[in-house]
């Protein structure tokens, strides 16, 4: 039996993930900031799917949280066989802001928390010999909008070197990278009016997401970017002058901003 442990569960990709792991027979420990929420969400994908769900609440802005997670993921008693590395959110402050108390806590959240649980789950699943780790990151790790760019880039290079680190061990590391995904995610970072000016075809489901993030991740894949557009998109970021991904960034920046 297979041990998913998942954060920032009850919501937007997070949730499709626990969905999806607990629909192919994973146990899950399901991890979120609500206590109700997580209650709520064990008992319906236990009663739905027949899995074991454990809770376990923490807020990954805070450090003592971050340790209890990583010791979960440590327990050689119960062992933790896939990690999704999902908690996240999206904010509006500015590099420029003089309050960074959103940055800081996105960086403890979606940086510094990814790294302490995946170095954890990675030393405790290259021990038995295999494992699974999957961080969610952002095609906004190929541009430079802001702050967080800065984040999902940590997110990415940090997952490729993990990946690098843990080669020959048993252990996967993977990077999901998508682009527009239809989740709350806009409308609770205060971003919905930027949304609604995308256009339909750009935006990619988070049962699409997940589905093929698990796939990529079953494949030993480093880097998962769902749909062929945003793989394109992707190839281009990669490929074109920095100049024109600057100057793409900036348009970017000027629309959130408008």
């Amino acid at each position: 039996m297979t041990t998913a442990l998942v954060t920032g569960s009850t919501a937007g990709i997070g949730a499709e993930f626990a969905r999806q792991l607990a629909a192919r027979g994973d146990d899950l420990v399901l991890v979120a900031r609500d206590q109700r929420r997580l209650a709520a969400q064990a008992q319906e994908l236990a009663a739905r799917y027949g899995v074991r769900c454990e809770v376990l609440p923490a807020d990954l802005a805070v450090r003592a949280d971050i340790d209890a997670v990583a010791a979960r993921l440590a327990s050689a008693d119960a062992p933790v066989d896939v990690l999704v590395n999902n908690a996240g959110f999206g904010f509006t402050t500015t590099l420029l802001d003089a309050d960074t108390a959103e940055l800081e806590r996105a960086l403890d959240v979606m940086a510094l928390a990814p790294m302490l649980l995946g170095g954890a789950a990675g030393r405790a699943m290259a021990s038995r010999g295999r494992g699974t780790i999957i961080t969610v990151a952002s095609l906004a790790a190929w541009i430079a909008q802001g702050g967080y760019s800065a984040v999902k880039s940590f997110a990415r290079v940090w997952s490729e070197g993990l990946a690098g680190e843990l080669a020959g061990t048993g252990v996967t590391v993977t990077v999901l990278c998508p682009g527009w995904v239809t989740t709350e995610f806009h409308e609770r970072a205060g971003l919905d009016g930027q949304a609604r000016s995308i256009p339909g075809p750009v935006w990619v489901s988070a049962e699409r997401c997940v589905r093929e993030a698990l796939a990529d991740a079953d494949r030993g894949k480093v880097v998962s970017i769902p749909t062929t557009r945003w793989k394109l998109a992707a190839f281009a970021l990669q490929h074109l002058p920095r100049g024109v991904v600057h100057a793409i960034s900036r348009r970017l920046s000027k629309a959130k901003q408008g």
